[in-house]
């Protein structure tokens, strides 16, 4: 996997598994929300370029639902 650097890239990287439509309104507000975080970080970097997010080198999360239950 390429790194992502535009925030556009990243958010619909992120929202992709939740399958959510992209006309809802859900959609568009998590959209607008990460859009600024995303923003903020990379202003708050203080680089010329945007930060690049490479998410092959994030780190894998196992869930137990055995020991949550499996409702």
């Amino acid at each position: 996997m390429s790194k992502l650097e535009r925030p556009r890239e990243i958010i619909e990287f992120c929202l992709k598994p939740l399958n959510l439509p992209t006309t809802s309104e859900e959609y568009k507000e998590v959209y607008r929300r990460l859009e600024h975080v995303i923003k903020t970080f990379q202003l708050a970097v203080k680089k010329s370029e945007p930060v690049a997010v490479d998410f092959s080198e994030m780190k894998t999360i196992t869930i137990n639902e055995a020991a949550h239950g499996d409702d």
